[in-house]
């Protein structure tokens, strides 16, 4: 429950991935081995994402078709990363996530 609210706030205060706190605690603080920790992340971001589009909606801040615009193409994009995900070695997947958030710190640190 404390890396959800920790991962909800700094969604919420930063506009990051939740996939981008999740993960990283899951595997550091809950010992999840990471595949799982990927799979648990996006059902918890399934959830934010649902919560936070009818908090939106409700404040009429939702604009429907450019949401349709980048949630389709970004579900068959979850779709693809999970069956790419399934076939590549988990050391890769660790050493690729990890790239990731070293080039999102650096691109914000440089931006």
């Amino acid at each position: 429950m404390l890396i959800g609210l920790v991962a909800g706030f700094f969604s919420a205060l930063f506009g990051v991935g939740g996939g981008i706190v999740i993960v990283p605690l899951l595997v550091l603080l809950a010992s999840f081995e990471l595949r799982p920790a990927a799979a648990t992340s996006l059902a918890a971001i399934g959830i934010t994402a649902t919560v936070g589009a009818v908090t939106y909606a409700f404040h009429g801040d939702v604009e429907p078709l450019y949401a349709a615009l980048v949630g389709v193409p970004a579900a068959g994009g979850a779709i693809a990363g999970a069956s790419v995900q399934q076939r590549v070695p988990v050391r890769t997947l660790s050493f690729l996530f990890a790239a990731l958030l070293i080039g999102i710190a650096v691109r914000l640190l440089v931006t």
